[in-house]
């Protein structure tokens, strides 16, 4: 078991008590992702690399104990959670429409340098990282109570899980340029109505091991 693996399955451990873990992933790659543009808002489906990460994702989370999938209601997410739950042997993902991405409004399918050349003083019109959090706090709130003393999986976007972490950290997580990788496991714990971090952005396969073809 490599240490992402046994990460993974320690915060997997459903808890008699009543907490329940809650393990947010993001989607797979897509072409926006790998031409490095904002997705955002905009249905963008996974590409071929994005597909086999989320079966290897898959592959690595054989043998836990979720019993449950969430995800956004954006097509990289969708097809990222139905490759995972196939994998898994799980139903159908459920959607929640608040786990949706970050819009950013006129930003988005822009790359950071097109970004600064035409919102030199910031993008207007995005949403505000207060505001995904916000929409986003409730949904697991609802799936936590659903999954008392469950571990459950979460398929979402980096904006959210990295706005979530930078509410639940006092902005110490993620730290200063570190991406939310594509596939990566972000565990949190929740119980007494309170969510807390665990691990964040741990691999959940070997990148060099993807076959692609």
């Amino acid at each position: 078991m490599s240490p992402a693996q046994a990460k993974t399955a320690q915060a997997n451990r459903a808890d008699a008590n009543g907490e329940t873990r809650l393990t947010l992933i993001r989607h797979g790659e897509t072409d926006w992702n790998r031409q490095r543009r904002i997705q955002g808002s905009t249905d963008v489906p996974l590409n071929a690399v994005g597909m086999a990460q989320a079966r290897a994702a898959g592959l690595s989370l054989i043998g836990t104990d979720y019993v449950a999938l969430y995800t956004s209601p954006q097509v990289r997410a969708v097809e990222t959670a139905r490759i995972i739950a196939e994998t898994l042997g799980m139903g159908e993902p459920i959607v929640r429409a608040d786990l949706r991405e970050r819009s950013f409004g006129p930003a988005e399918g822009l790359t950071d340098p097109e970004i600064r050349e035409r919102f030199p003083d910031g993008i207007p019109d995005q949403e505000s990282r207060d505001s995904v959090v916000d929409r986003v706090l409730p949904v697991l709130q609802e799936i936590a109570d659903r999954h008392p003393g469950d571990a459950v999986l979460v398929v979402t976007h980096g904006a959210v899980i990295s706005s979530l972490v930078r509410r639940l950290s006092g902005n110490a997580h993620p730290r200063l340029g570190e991406p939310i990788v594509n596939l990566s496991l972000s565990h949190f714990t929740h119980s007494a109505g309170r969510l807390r971090i665990g691990d964040i952005n741990v691999p959940s396969h070997d990148p060099a091991a993807l076959a692609v073809e």
